[in-house]
């Protein structure tokens, strides 16, 4: 039996990506410190003979006795809603330290067990994006030093350092660019635009879209991206690769706002507040590559995978 240790397994992403392993047949080791995430997102299979709960944070050396064929690197804050208790912007030393000395310490434990060795980046390297849609070939618009850099930037650098030791020891490494990811398990405090929205109507609050409305992002459903995730770890040839994984399927926020309105049959209204600092006005994800390369492209569509999303809410 493989062992797959996946670093920010509790996480909303995380832990799909736990039970989709564990469905597989392999032994899942699953390593959180749950600044941002939940043990309630592993509660299901925490008994389960093959699953391993370590609470650690991945900035530290991780000592750890197991063969581990396969490490995937997801650990990180994620939402950039600063009025969220779980934003990135609330955590910017631990956002820095995740991508950087997190990624630093699970490559060195990569090369030591000679595990392959997958980054989850974001499509947040490309900043405001000037080209629509993003390549892999696009070095993107990021400040440097804005509000959102210490996850921007971060990520950067943990590319940076995959590549290193990809190029420097021969690493089995590769990265991926994750584009707005939704789904059963998003935290409701999360802060992210569709947990927001649809925490929103559910109690007949305001939806309230930040700028015009008019920005767009890609939205993928978290099953549609867990597969996407082991494609890029257990496919041929994705060795020192770099690849998107997103819905094409652009759509502006208050499109996505619309739809969850009328999802769940709310009556709340759609309000405007000020846009933040370093918002992208455009998301969409070039998935040419995944398709050649991995075989893979989402197949859930918008309205099928908020469906589900709103049913999860409602029940929890």
């Amino acid at each position: 039996m493989q062992t797959a240790l996946v670093a920010g397994g509790a996480g909303f992403i995380g832990s799909h990506l736990c039970e989709s392993l564990l469905k597989d047949g392999f032994k899942v080791i699953c390593v959180d410190n749950l600044i941002t995430s939940s043990k309630d997102n592993i509660q299901e299979f925490i008994d389960n003979p093959n699953f391993k709960f370590i609470e650690h944070d991945v900035t530290k050396p991780l000592e750890i006795d197991d063969e581990i064929d396969f490490i995937f690197h997801l650990a990180s804050p994620a939402s950039p809603n600063k009025k969220s208790p779980r934003s990135y912007i609330n955590f910017p030393i631990e956002t820095l330290l995740a991508n950087s000395f997190g990624t630093y310490e699970l490559l060195l434990l990569a090369k030591k067990k000679g595990s392959k060795f997958l980054f989850t980046s974001t499509s947040e390297v490309y900043g405001d994006p000037q080209v629509s849609p993003q390549t892999e070939a696009y070095f993107g618009n990021v400040n440097p030093n804005g509000i959102r850099s210490v996850y921007d930037e971060s990520k950067r650098f943990g590319e940076a350092a995959t590549m290193a030791f990809v190029r420097k020891f021969n690493l089995d490494a590769r990265i991926i660019r994750i584009f707005n990811t939704y789904g059963p398990k998003m935290q409701s405090d999360d802060g992210r635009v569709v947990s927001d929205f649809i925490m929103q109507a559910l109690h007949g609050k305001p939806i309230t879209i930040f700028g015009d409305g008019k920005q767009t992002r890609s939205f993928c459903y978290v099953d549609d991206m867990v597969l996407g995730v082991k494609a890029a770890m257990f496919k041929e040839n994705t060795k020192g690769q770099v690849i998107n994984l997103g819905n094409p399927d652009e759509r502006t926020i208050l499109e996505m706002a619309n739809l969850i309105k009328k999802t769940t049959d709310s009556s709340s209204e759609i309000t405007f507040e000020e846009c933040p600092e370093d918002d992208p006005k455009r998301r969409k994800p070039d998935i040419s590559k995944a398709k050649e390369v991995l075989a893979w492209e989402p197949k859930v569509p918008i309205e099928e995978g908020i469906k589900k999303t709103v049913e999860y809410f409602k029940r929890v």
